[in-house]
C-alpha cells in the first residue's frame, strides 16, 4: 500500500488513504506548519507564493497556488486561492477543517463547493497512514471537483509530500 493512494467515493464523501514512510509527528507537522506546506502543497509545477497558517480551532489557513510550469499551457501563470478554517485539532492524530475556494483577500467563492475535511494520522507498521475524509454538500458538488482533476492533483500533491518528508527527516 505504500506510495499508492486508495480512493473511495460513497455518495457525497470521498475518502483517500496513503501510507507515508515517515513518523506520524512529522506528517502532522507537514500539514500544520506554513514553512512545510510551502514546500509540497499543490500539484507538480505549482508553487505556494502565499501561505499563512493560524493553526488552532477557529484559525485560518490562507494560501495561493500558482502555476510555474510553462508546459501546463493555459494554466501557466494561473493562481488558485484557498482558505481553510480549522474546526478541531488533536495533535499528531487528527485535523478537522472546512476548505473553501477563495480570492486573495480570503473572501469565500460561492461558485465552488466547500469541503468538510477530516485528516487522520494513523501509526502503521512504523510509518504513517493518512486518511483524508472529504464531505461535500451533495454528490454533484463532489463530482464537480472530480471533474476539475482533483484526484490527479491530490495524487501529485501527496507524491510531493512523500518527497518532502524524505528530505525533512
Amino acid at each position: 500500500m505504500a506510495n499508492q493512494m486508495l480512493s473511495k467515493v460513497d455518495g457525497n464523501v470521498l475518502t483517500l488513504e496513503r501510507v507515508f514512510n515517515a513518523p506520524r509527528e512529522l506528517v502532522f507537522q507537514a500539514f500544520s506548519d506554513a514553512e512545510h506546506l510551502k514546500q509540497w502543497w499543490g500539484p507538480r509545477g505549482w508553487s505556494i507564493p502565499v501561505c499563512t497558517v493560524d493553526f488552532r480551532p477557529g484559525g485560518i489557513w490562507h494560501y495561493c497556488m500558482k502555476c510555474e510550469d510553462k508546459a501546463q499551457g493555459d494554466f501557466y501563470g494561473m493562481e488558485s486561492w484557498g482558505k481553510a478554517i480549522y474546526k478541531a485539532i488533536a495533535t499528531n492524530e487528527q485535523i478537522d477543517y472546512t476548505d473553501y475556494f477563495s480570492d486573495s483577500e480570503g473572501n469565500v467563492s460561492t461558485d465552488m463547493p466547500s469541503t468538510d475535511i477530516i485528516l487522520q494520522f494513523v501509526e502503521f507498521e512504523g510509518k504513517t497512514k493518512l486518511v483524508n475524509q472529504a464531505t461535500y454538500a451533495s454528490p454533484e458538488a463532489l463530482q464537480q471537483v472530480i471533474d476539475m482533476g482533483m484526484e490527479q492533483g491530490i495524487t501529485e500533491t501527496w507524491d510531493r509530500l512523500e518527497e518532502h518528508l524524505q528530505n525533512a527527516r
